[in-house]
């Protein structure tokens, strides 16, 4: 039985934290050998506001090395820069000359970016093209997708039935899934609301490149409630414990009751923060280890990229290579 091909794409911005490692990094790591598995870092995407030329290219090294030392191994994954590969580009035009413009007015992200936007770039309202392009080109069983870009995956659907129907049968349609949250990680400031790259506040966010000390001022800082009961509820007032007990259970991959089981001997939130921060750090300190490794060897990370890019470009050019033919390109010349 054939593994299903999963195309995954993430942009060159901020600084990963746990939350991205929990809710998306690990599932991809612990895939691997299931799965045949695409990983794109986006940085065409990026451009769609303002970026500092050198901070968007340094940004990019950083993160292709935070996933390889997280554990994206690129002999069983296809990592590569979305600029790498020209047929990106390439067939995003093609895929905008047959898409009406109705159907990306409707986009609700960009209705949602536009109104925070005083200029409104052609790249704004044109990026789920590119997106589209992304996916279709690799033929992929599934796009793991949040909640907010399902939409995005739906029009490459239409996209490509669209494609399919003025010129022949020619991309697989692609399933937007929504993985199960392995763990919803929250801001250790303010556990009613998720842990983002973009947050700035001191104590919101645990990176994958903090120092151990960092990683424990942190949970130290982190807000709880007035209670001492170190134990899973419903009661929204406890959303600060909840968000510890999660981590600590994402971290280490036990049950809720085996969680629980550890902490029947509690003194309280300090012995629960001590003890995530702990877990956090003997799980964050390889990675950040392996990291500075990689930025350290410019060549060593340029290879790697090279080579999946190599192997992006073999399937995704091929499929360019058939759009062309579809929409009656001359061949390229030899």
């Amino acid at each position: 039985m054939s593994k299903k091909r999963v195309l995954s794409g993430i942009q060159p911005t901020g600084g990963l934290h746990l939350g991205n490692y929990l809710g998306a990094i690990k599932q991809w790591v612990d895939g691997q050998d299931r799965k045949e598995n695409f990983i794109c870092i986006v940085d065409l995407h990026a451009i769609t506001v303002p970026q500092d030329p050198a901070e968007l290219r340094e940004n990019t090294r950083r993160l292709a090395a935070l996933l390889l030392a997280a554990g994206i191994d690129p002999e069983r994954s296809t990592l590569f820069v979305q600029s790498h590969v020209d047929a990106h580009a390439q067939a995003a035009w093609m895929l905008n000359c047959v898409t009406p413009l109705g159907w990306l007015e409707r986009m609700t992200q960009f209705k949602d970016k536009s109104k925070k936007q005083e200029t409104i770039s052609t790249g704004l309202l044109t990026y789920p093209v590119l997106q589209a392009a992304d996916i279709l080109l690799y033929d992929p069983d599934e796009v793991p997708v949040g909640e907010d870009q399902k939409q995005h995956v739906e029009l490459a659907r239409d996209i490509a039935q669209r494609f399919n129907s003025l010129f022949g049968e020619t991309f697989k349609l692609p399933q937007p899934v929504i993985p199960k949250i392995a763990a919803r990680v929250m801001g250790l400031d303010d556990p009613t609301t998720k842990m983002s790259k973009s947050g700035t506040a001191a104590g919101h966010a645990v990176r994958l490149t903090d120092e151990d000390g960092q990683i424990l001022k942190a949970f130290k800082r982190a807000v709880t409630d007035s209670g001492r009961e170190v134990e899973f509820s419903d009661d929204p007032e406890r959303a600060g414990v909840n968000n510890l007990l999660g981590i600590y259970r994402a971290i280490t991959g036990k049950s809720a009751e085996e969680t629980m089981a550890d902490f029947a001997s509690a003194r309280g939130y300090g012995d629960l923060k001590k003890a995530v921060a702990e877990v956090v750090i003997e799980k964050l300190t390889p990675i950040r280890e392996r990291y500075l490794e990689l930025m350290e060897s410019a060549h060593e990370l340029d290879r790697l990229l090279a080579e999946g890019a190599g192997r992006a470009r073999e399937r995704a050019d091929a499929k360019l290579l058939l759009m062309k033919e579809r929409m009656g390109f001359l061949a390229t010349p030899a």
